[in-house]
């Protein structure tokens, strides 16, 4: 009967987007469950509703129609899957857990990033400075950061405040928006400057 009615099908072309889609809540600790497992999700997204979208090979998870969660799926039982980007933001509160929170043990950072983070361990204050450099990562993008760090590298520095300033040298500058004036507003005569008016009225007095 395929062979039969193949001339009448209609050709599909895309990907067979296939899943299985239940709501779920964000704990505290930034975690969805879903089948006996955990996943992370962006720290900005606690305490609210999400869509877990299970497929075969991975998980999405999304709000109001954003994906604020990917990660390959689980099939073992009582596994918490972290992506330690979704938790950059909280690193602000709490510098420490660089170190010693789970979502960052083994965690591989590019090369750039990874050596500025192993110089910055002696640091008094290294898990705070390096902080500051993956909150950039945010807003600036990877590439960017891990750009700056490298150039630092190459002048023999690795503080926070030089990899953060190479990054504001580098943004792109805002090309301010040129204001028509009126014809109304316009001035009919344009002060001049001289500098002898002043020293005549020092004269003066």
């Amino acid at each position: 009967m395929f062979e039969a009615e193949r001339r009448s099908l209609v050709p599909y072309g895309g990907r067979f987007d296939g899943f299985h889609a239940v709501p779920a809540s964000v704990s505290k600790t930034c975690l969805v469950r879903f089948d006996n497992n955990k996943y992370s999700v962006q720290a900005s997204d606690v305490g609210r509703p999400v869509e877990v979208r299970a497929y075969a090979e991975r998980i999405e998870l999304r709000q109001d129609g954003r994906i604020v969660g990917e990660h390959c799926r689980s099939f073992g039982r009582d596994k918490a899957v972290f992506d330690p980007w979704h938790y950059v933001p909280v690193l602000a509160r709490k510098p420490g857990a660089l170190r010693n929170g789970a979502p960052f043990k083994d965690w591989v950072l590019p090369s750039g990033l990874e050596r500025v983070r192993r110089k910055l361990t002696g640091a008094d204050d290294g898990d705070r400075q390096m902080v500051a450099i993956l909150t950039t990562v945010l807003s600036d993008g990877l590439p960017a950061v891990e750009a700056a760090c490298n150039e630092a590298l190459l002048e023999n520095v690795h503080s926070a405040v030089v990899i953060l300033n190479i990054l504001a040298r580098r943004r792109e500058t805002v090309v301010p928006i040129t204001i028509m004036t009126p014809d109304a507003l316009r001035l009919q005569h344009e002060p001049v400057a001289d500098c002898a008016r002043y020293d005549s009225l020092r004269r003066a007095v």
